[in-house]
């Protein structure tokens, strides 16, 4: 089968975004009662996912998503720490409609109520009811909570253990995500995600996090940023760095997916990057939603890039499964209690 680790709810009926609107408009001028989450009928869910996500999946040959809400209306930096909350709760409730409603198509992952300044101790409970209660499989850890301005420690600061702990004892991964930029210096898309995503594996070659935690899994997306193309720096200064060889003190626990738009981009992270360490995801529908001029096709069609490598096969399972599989136990779980 075909498993995409990086898809977002970025088509949500438009209620739930009036939802949040709402209820930054009480946070700035609290009038009366804060909002509540908005009632969305099954129906709206299906209209929201039927002509977006499921009819690309199919039509991509993909098979199962793994699903998060909007990375980009995260925006943990908007709100105090229990809008935060509420709005998570929202977001994660709604994406396990979505799996209820499609649980062939749909696995759920969360986000979590990081708001700048609070605690990430704060986020595990979010993390235990949508795993425990819901069946989520995996979360969506982001590094800079304050939108651009990265007042948080680095993913290796003991600060950030608390979490990391929760995350281990449920056997769930994370993926790397930052959501919208508040600086007006960096792009959301074009440049706050790229820098995060190679923010984030510098941390961890200048840290020991891996040997405090063996077991923990960590999903770098967007092709890992900037790392493939730079491997070698990243080398030489972990080697500068008196850090053991990346292979042994970040690859055990770091992968990468596809979600990089076009076929040269492709074709170097799978020179560089271990084969093993690489998870087919496409981010549709998400950042890049146009059609390329010189190919004629979606530039998010991801899997179009990975079918031209010529793969072997069991390179192609790899990729297309057993990677997620592994690095999702979950998931792994889920799929085989229901023969898949």
């Amino acid at each position: 089968m075909i498993i995409d680790c990086h898809g977002h709810y970025t088509t949500a009926p438009e209620a739930h975004q009036l939802f949040r609107k709402a209820q930054l408009a009480h946070f700035a001028k609290p009038a009366g009662a804060a909002p509540r989450p908005a009632a969305i009928g099954d129906d709206e869910i299906r209209e929201s996912i039927e002509g977006n996500q499921l009819r690309l999946l199919k039509e991509r040959g993909a098979d199962l998503t793994l699903f998060s809400p909007r990375a980009s209306a995260m925006a943990h930096h908007e709100g105090d720490e229990a809008v935060s909350q509420s709005w998570t709760r929202a977001c994660n409730d709604l994406i396990k409609r979505v799996v209820d409603l499609y649980p062939a198509n749909f696995a759920a992952v969360c986000q979590l109520p990081q708001s700048p300044g609070a605690p990430v101790a704060h986020s595990v409970a979010e993390l235990k009811r949508c795993v425990l209660e819901m069946g989520f499989v995996g979360c969506n850890l982001n590094p800079d909570p304050s939108g651009g301005h990265w007042t948080a420690q680095p993913l290796t600061d003991r600060s950030w253990y608390p979490f990391y702990e929760a995350m281990v004892e449920l056997d769930v991964p994370a993926m790397i995500h930052v959501s919208s930029s508040c600086n007006a210096n960096f792009h959301a898309t074009g440049a706050h995600y790229i820098n995060a995503d190679t923010t984030a594996f510098m941390q961890f070659i200048e840290g020991d996090l891996f040997k405090d935690f063996p077991t923990l899994r960590f999903v770098i997306p967007h092709g890992g940023g900037a790392v493939p193309y730079h491997w070698g720096r990243y080398r030489g200064l972990a080697d500068m760095l008196k850090r053991p060889p990346l292979a042994r003190h970040v690859m055990k626990n770091v992968w990468f997916d596809t979600c990089v738009y076009h076929q040269p981009g492709i074709d170097l992270l799978f020179e560089v990057i271990h084969i093993d360490n690489i998870l087919f995801g496409s981010e549709m529908v998400g950042a890049v939603r146009g059609i390329d001029p010189e190919t004629g096709h979606h530039f998010d069609d991801t899997k179009r890039y990975i079918d031209a490598l010529g793969l072997s096969a069991d390179d192609r399972r790899k990729v297309f499964e057993l990677n997620a599989r592994r690095v999702y136990p979950r998931l792994d779980k889920a799929l085989a209690t229901a023969g898949r």
